[in-house]
């Protein structure tokens, strides 16, 4: 096999492999915030794929804070489920921004598929206003989803140092930046991984590509020098 056909077949392959490996980053449940503002008003949207190849998604219930709880949570309309939430009495009563106290909040929240729920090789998406935000750090929402099989996934696990734990919680990191937070499970993003890879691999292609024409246009023999007959032909 010549060696630049050589070149191309392991470019390629560690391309196909990168997009390989990428793909199940992305295909965990994850939460987006419109704001990562401490003590903001937040939409949070949990986006849920189904991963099965058989199961649709039926089910989810997503865990709200406890020790800093969300003095106000409000559910979105979404067509084809039916959404319920679970309060829980707080061991130290709150004030909310009108001075209210608060004795109980919000601390689960379930969707329930009244239809067909999200097929294999679909994905659903459900919004949640709440606030506030607490003051900084990474907000973990653990979350189960439900499979029409009777299969739970708990994707409730939290990052321990720099490797991505294999069911990691959606989570959203407050800082003061007005810039939208992604989730951890999109620490996301494979996609772009795999895309910064397949950039650097074409990269390297190309250089590989254009060192070889350069090789052979070196190698190729300088013509001949003309002979004195022939400069007197030319009118020399």
């Amino acid at each position: 096999m010549p060696k630049i056909i050589k070149t191309i077949v392991v470019a390629l392959s560690a391309a196909a492999l990168a997009f390989a490996l990428a793909g199940p980053a992305s295909a965990h449940v994850t939460v987006s915030s419109n704001t990562t503002a401490p003590g903001a008003e937040a939409t949070l949207t949990f986006k849920v794929p189904s991963e099965s190849d058989t199961a649709s998604t039926i089910g989810l219930t997503v865990n709200l804070p406890i020790r800093d709880p969300f003095t106000s949570v409000q559910t979105e309309a979404t067509p084809g489920w039916a959404v319920q939430t679970y309060t829980s009495k707080l061991a130290k009563p709150l004030k909310d921004d009108d001075g209210n106290t608060i004795s109980s909040a919000v601390t689960k929240v379930v969707w329930t598929a009244t239809s067909g729920g999200i097929k294999p090789e679909q994905f659903g998406t459900f919004a949640l206003s709440v606030g506030p935000l607490p003051t900084t750090g990474t907000l973990y929402l653990p979350a189960e989803q439900h499979y029409s099989d009777g299969t739970n996934v708990n994707w409730v696990q939290q990052a321990q140092g720099t490797a991505e734990p294999e069911h990691p919680a959606p989570s959203v990191v407050v800082t003061p930046a007005a810039a939208a937070a992604t989730s951890s499970g999109e620490s996301d993003d494979g996609t772009a991984i795999g895309l910064g890879v397949a950039g650097i691999v074409l990269a390297l292609l190309a250089g590989a590509v254009g060192g070889a024409a350069f090789s052979r246009s070196r190698r190729r023999p300088a013509p001949a020098p003309r002979s004195g007959a022939d400069l007197t032909h030319a009118g020399v």
